[in-house]
């Protein structure tokens, strides 16, 4: 199968490629060209350094390569950065998005799958409200069109985890923004699995949400940490960033009272 995954360097898009270069044929871009360069010289896989708001850089790409399936993973991510930048994040997660699909209808892709965040979900912050635009347009383009959204990712680049393990190597306290915040976590193949399992269940028109169990405290899982160290670390309470919420869903009211459950997935039509 051809396959196109946008954001290919960042942390789900490099484990998509990981696990599917061996048995399709895969295409991969990303902005980030050393990230970029790392992946093609190690699995020797095709791609180019592209952004997905020139038009022109995807029409050569589609024009190229004629993908079947888009796993479209490209984004501005952080919370706290792109309330200072919204440009950057409509640009990008709405504009880019826009794009994507534009350019998928007209090559006739089979299967478009959109990674979304928890972040959508009664979004407060200028990146969440964008990804959310850009999921709506995803499921409202018909089919084989599927959003997939999952909480915070342990080990991706920038996350709690990673942040946290800086400031142990420093001797530095561990930072916690509200002892009350509590997040959703999985894994980094947790979340591959789901868009996988996603792209092979989404028949089009729908968000799919994996079943993520209680949420975690954030200062629990900081005392965690520091008790399996065995070190005396200190928990500095450094309150929220802007666009931050104390609990993020899963799914909105609305959401919950018409999500189909099927095995470890809520499906929202």
């Amino acid at each position: 199968m051809r396959i196109l995954i946008t954001g290919a360097a960042g942390s789900i898009g490099s484990e998509l490629v990981r696990q599917l270069h061996k048995n399709n044929k895969l295409y991969i871009l990303d902005l980030n060209e050393m990230g970029l360069h790392e992946l093609i010289t190690e699995l020797k896989v095709p791609g180019r350094v592209g952004d997905i708001r020139n038009r022109d850089t995807l029409r050569n790409v589609f024009d190229d390569f004629r993908p079947q399936t888009v796993f479209h993973a490209a984004a501005c991510k952080s919370v706290d950065m792109m309330e200072y930048s919204p440009y950057e994040a409509i640009s990008t997660n709405v504009v880019g998005t826009l794009n994507m699909l534009e350019y998928s209808k007209i090559y006739e892709v089979d299967k478009f799958v959109y990674v979304s965040t928890d972040k959508v979900v009664n979004a407060k912050s200028i990146m969440g409200k964008t990804k959310s635009l850009g999921e709506t347009m995803t499921v409202n383009s018909g089919k084989g069109y599927v959003a997939v959204r999952f909480g915070n990712v342990l080990g991706s680049r920038g996350s709690l985890i990673q942040i946290w393990e800086r400031q142990i190597n420093q001797g530095k306290p561990l930072t916690v923004t509200d002892p009350k915040m509590l997040r959703y976590f999985m894994t980094i193949p947790e979340a591959v699995g789901l868009l996988l399992e996603a792209a092979r269940i989404g028949e089009g028109g729908e968000v799919i949400c994996f079943e993520m169990g209680k949420p975690v405290s954030i200062l629990s899982l900081a005392q965690g940490i520091i008790e399996k160290l065995g070190r005396d670390i200190p928990i500095e309470i450094i309150g929220n960033r802007g666009g931050e919420v104390l609990e993020e869903k899963l799914m909105t009211l609305e959401e919950e009272s018409r999500a189909i459950k099927k095995g470890k997935f809520y499906i929202i039509r």
